[in-house]
């Protein structure tokens, strides 16, 4: 299986950070995307400063369409991971019950972007099969639904962490980690702790960031 990253915007109100999707070529199952990036527009783009792109541009770069993609994993549903997910209003979008329940109550401004007419969920409870070689790992504290996605490789497993950690510096130190200028990292402190050193223990051969170009290699 093969993991492409998608450039999908930059957020000039934190850091400068760019907006990461990914696309999973599976071998059965078609396309896998994880995350689908800002959405069109609203003021919550002003205010963070964002430099948008359509999914369907980035996907083009990579000889592919939304119609190709199948499937749609949403690490968590802040706006900059869901904002195109009516652009694949075809295919279901796998997220953890939790996190459903959470921006239901609290994503006011951005429901109309993962929650539209039509939108098909696949609720999850915790860890899940999501395909031969893909699956799901639940990893809160950045939200207390937050999920990571688990690639089999020929080469060992691949991460693709969400925003469990928003840069690789943060992934490799953790607990340690100088977060003065990265605030929203963890809504619970404890729980996002527990979920990196978990991932830690699972020994990945690489992990890819939603807004970091580097990848974790071992």
């Amino acid at each position: 299986m093969e993991i492409v990253r998608l450039h999908l915007a930059k957020i000039g109100g934190l850091n400068n950070i760019p907006v990461h999707g990914f696309v999973i070529k599976h071998p059965t199952e078609g396309a896998i995307l994880v995350d689908t990036g800002v959405g069109w527009p609203t003021e919550l783009v002003q205010e963070w400063k964002v430099v948008n792109r359509h999914a369907a541009d980035a996907l083009a770069e990579h000889d592919l369409s939304p119609a190709d993609v199948r499937i749609v994993i949403n690490s968590h549903l802040h706006f900059d991971h869901c904002g195109q997910n009516a652009v694949f209003k075809h295919a279901p979008f796998y997220i953890q019950r939790a996190e459903l329940d959470r921006a239901r109550r609290a994503e006011t401004v951005t429901s109309q972007w993962f929650d539209f007419v039509g939108a098909r969920f696949e609720l999850l409870d915790g860890d899940a099969q999501i395909a031969d070689g893909v699956r799901v790992v639940a990893t809160p504290g950045h939200t207390v639904g937050h999920q990571s996605v688990i690639v089999d490789t020929p080469d060992g497993g691949a991460v693709l962490i969400g925003d469990a950690a928003y840069t690789s510096e943060i992934y490799r130190q953790v607990d340690d980690a100088d977060l003065a200028t990265w605030n929203g990292q963890y809504e619970d402190r404890d729980a996002w702790s527990k979920s990196l050193h978990m991932l830690h223990g699972m020994h990945p051969h690489e992990v890819h960031f939603c807004h970091d170009t580097h990848v974790v290699s071992t």
